[in-house]
């Protein structure tokens, strides 16, 4: 009898962490985009400056909106017999995850198309993972995104940090002189950026892990209690932490909200875009904020 029941509760342990294993990463990919609103705000011209478009006689030009038929921005399709999502760029605008999240792992692949449209026709392909996303759409420069961190989606760029609107963080880096930029390294202390902070909201990645032109690169988020952890094709580029905003003069904490996934003028693709819910900042990256 005490066999039998050992034997029992042996194979109920199995299939239970088998069925958690097998459930621990959500897929965020289907034909209709179904875990994802969409929005788009324009197309933005060269010298544009932060203020709402207007027509030719002066008046307000409203943004397209959210989740607005007729436009191709945001489809899915094939590439070698893999579903993936093309993101054309042609209008600023974002996929937005229906979800909140806050504490997870994300991971995706992503690579670069060939086209790119005004203003970025001389200037590098841009996207982005804008994560912690609160408030309303279009509040910041570009009247496209909502308040956030941006892990940089951009070519030579993958994985730099910037702030979005009244947002700051923590991050590894050195310290910047003159003209030179932050550059994250985990040997270094952490150096606030962002709203209200001395240094501004942006911090370039540890190195350049990016794949040749044409080829899927691997970018993964980590997030845990308001720490953050960049990574591009398994290299650590960026470690972050105290992710905060700014509002009517008060600090507060910016450690959960949706996630978006910028369209900036340039062609991109994206695939096997998955997540899963942690209950603790793994262990191999826990070190990095001791």
């Amino acid at each position: 009898m005490e066999l039998r029941n050992s034997i029992i509760i042996f194979l109920f342990t199995f299939l239970f962490l088998s069925c958690n294993t097998a459930d621990e990463w959500e897929l965020l990919m289907d034909n209709d985009l179904s875990k994802w609103d969409t929005y788009l705000s324009y197309k933005h011209k060269l010298g544009y400056n932060g203020e709402q478009p207007k027509d030719a006689d002066g008046n307000l030009i409203s943004p397209i909106g959210l989740n607005k038929k007729g436009y191709d921005v945001f489809t899915v399709t094939e590439d070698n017999g893999e579903e993936v999502i093309k993101i054309s760029g042609e209008i600023y605008g974002c996929l937005i995850s229906k979800k909140e999240y806050a504490n997870y792992h994300l991971r995706m692949k992503m690579k670069w198309g060939d086209k790119k449209f005004d203003p970025r026709k001389s200037l590098l392909k841009d996207s982005g993972i804008l994560y912690h996303s609160i408030g309303s759409l279009g509040a910041e420069y570009w009247r496209t995104w909502m308040l956030s961190q941006e892990f940089q989606v951009m070519e030579g760029h993958l994985g730099d940090y910037w702030s979005q609107i009244t947002s700051a963080i923590d991050i590894r880096a050195y310290l910047p002189e003159y003209i030179m930029n932050p550059v994250a390294d985990e040997s270094q202390p952490f150096l606030p950026m962002g709203q209200s902070e001395e240094i501004q909201g942006f911090c370039l990645r540890s190195g350049n892990y990016e794949k040749a032109p044409g080829e899927w690169n691997t970018l993964e988020l980590i997030c845990y209690d308001g720490n953050s952890i960049h990574i591009v094709n398994g290299q650590v580029v960026m470690i972050l932490r105290n992710s905060r905003y700014i509002k009517d003069g008060e600090t507060l904490p910016l450690d959960k909200g949706k996630i978006q996934l910028q369209s900036e003028a340039a062609e991109v693709f994206y695939k096997d875009i998955e997540i899963k819910e942690l209950d603790k900042m793994p262990e191999d990256f826990a070190q990095y904020f001791n």
